[in-house]
């Protein structure tokens, strides 16, 4: 199964991001050996009259995967500063044939910088992000840090890019985007077509979350304990400290007093958020499970207005950033596997809820890659809508 960007024995930044191979491949667009496939790519995003732009936390998984999805989509800059921790401060990178320096960041960093993509944990996007925003940049955050304040848009541009209308690159005015959390993108980049049709009442969401949620270092122990498992010894357990190799359990985020975890929840108040709708119904069960970068989600739907599945199935073929999976007659449906390092969030197993009555319910079967269209890919596109 293909892997993140650049395999790193920590997951974000601040802990330390040094580049361990361990199975995990290393992608054509960074490394340090790697080189852009085509110098016309390189000359189409250096751009005089493109954004400054900088990436928060880049030698992490996410990080990495910035770079990967610029260079892929041609995005145009007219220079690009790469930020990390104190440790991570000095390293050589080469990025489109050209080679940077790591600098640390440091509340200095974002003068002259137009975009900062920022993707190094909550507690760095608190700090730094509104220090960055203040002095005239456009920050998107990957982070929770700001996700549920409401004063900051929580975009997916396929569903709701009106919510950053007021955001303008070059008015002097920063600003702080909220990229959601990666099971949220790839439910309601499903969901949202059929929402747009028949207005969902209620939603009831399983996630099946590969370890690259988690970050590099989850997926390296996997890896680890996959082989560890294998040749009969005890299997190493640091990131999620039990046996996550042949094995699935509950998300490993805190679990609250009402009994959901922090996960379950973001997906709740998340949608709510950008559907602008606080009385939709949304009930969620996040589970791990060993897959290496993509996520899968189960999702019933009861509607208010009725939709059938013929229906519902030509609705999510025209819709952007979806394919459709959904081969009945071979049993051949999404998977983690398939939609691994692709942009489009794959949906099947489209099909009426024989529990409602008539055509008032759907199940439908999703899979995203978490590291792609559930971060960096949608943090992108973000970036592009300022262009």
């Amino acid at each position: 199964m293909n892997s993140p960007a650049l395999s790193l024995r920590h997951n974000h930044f601040l802990n330390g991001g040094s580049a361990v191979a361990s199975g995990i491949r290393l992608p054509r667009s960074i490394s340090s050996s790697s080189t852009s496939s085509s110098p016309f790519r390189v000359r189409m995003s250096l751009q005089e009259n493109g954004p400054s732009v900088a990436v928060v936390g880049v030698t992490g998984a996410v990080g990495q995967e910035f770079l990967s999805v610029l260079s892929d989509r041609n995005f145009p800059y007219r220079s690009l500063k790469l930020l990390a921790s104190k440790r991570s401060a000095g390293k050589s990178m080469k990025f489109e044939e050209r080679d940077y320096t790591v600098e640390e960041l440091t509340e200095d960093s974002f003068d002259g910088i137009d975009i900062a993509l920022f993707s190094a944990g909550g507690s760095i996007s608190k700090k730094f992000g509104p220090l960055a925003a203040q002095k005239g940049t456009i920050v998107v955050d990957n982070s929770s840090a700001f996700r549920m304040d409401e004063n900051v848009p929580l975009v997916i541009p396929e569903v709701n890019p009106e919510a950053m209308a007021h955001v303008k690159l070059g008015s002097g005015k920063g600003a702080l985007i909220a990229n959601p959390n990666c099971s949220t993108i790839i439910c309601l980049m499903a969901v949202t077509p059929l929402h747009r049709r028949a207005k969902v009442k209620r939603m009831v969401v399983s996630t099946y979350q590969a370890a690259s949620g988690a970050g590099a270092a989850a997926m390296e122990e996997l890896v680890q304990q996959t082989r560890e498992v294998l040749e009969g010894k005890e299997p190493t357990c640091n990131i999620f400290n039990q046996q996550y190799a042949f094995n699935l359990f509950s998300h490993n985020a805190p679990v609250q007093p009402n009994g959901y975890n922090e996960e379950e929840m973001k997906l709740v108040k998340e949608t709510r958020k950008i559907w602008s709708d606080k009385d939709v119904k949304v009930t969620a069960t996040c589970i791990r499970v060993p897959v290496m970068r993509a996520h899968a989600e189960s999702v019933n739907l009861q509607f208010e207005n009725p939709l059938d599945e013929n229906t519902a199935r030509d609705i999510l073929k025209n819709a952007p950033g979806i394919v459709v999976v959904d081969d009945r007659a071979s049993n051949r449906f999404p998977t983690p596997l398939e939609v691994s390092n692709k942009d489009d969030v794959a949906v099947g197993r489209v099909r009426r809820d024989v529990s409602q009555d008539g055509d008032y319910g759907l199940d439908i079967f999703v899979c995203g890659d978490q590291i792609r269209k559930g971060a960096a890919l949608n943090a992108i596109q973000i970036a592009e809508m300022l262009l």
